[in-house]
């Protein structure tokens, strides 16, 4: 039990790390379309879907599933900065509560897209 806190723990940091510099490597669009933020979780969803893929046809122990899947991609995911972003979003104006939209189903789509293609690859190229 301990060593599974310790994995998740250590992956955390990795994935926050990681989001951080994401976040400081990838400008925002013009119109305040937050990129970084859709950039970190579309990659974490596709990474997410890989290593389950992986998992799942036991190419990575239960252990660097753990890691990565629940420590690595959950300090790497910015779900809360998802919605708070969509949410300054479409407080700002009307003309930006639209951008807000486009935001987040593109996210959901491309999060989507990601998963499967990462379980796809995961697997072999089996279908996800």
């Amino acid at each position: 039990m301990i060593n599974l806190v310790i994995l998740v723990f250590v992956g955390g940091a990795i994935g926050a790390m990681a989001r951080e510099f994401l976040m400081l490597g990838v400008p925002d669009l013009s119109d305040g379309f937050p990129m970084a933020i859709l950039v970190a979780n579309v990659v974490a969803a596709f990474l997410l879907g890989l290593v389950t893929g992986l998992h799942k046809r036991r190419a990575v122990s239960d252990d660097v599933n753990t890691m990565v899947g629940t420590g690595i991609m959950g300090g790497l995911s910015t779900f809360s900065s998802f919605v708070y972003g969509s949410f300054v979003l479409m407080s700002a104006s009307a003309s930006a509560a639209a951008v807000a939209i486009v935001y987040l189903l593109v996210s959901l789509v491309l999060g989507y897209g990601a998963v499967r293609l990462g379980l796809k690859l995961g697997q072999g190229g089996a279908a996800a």
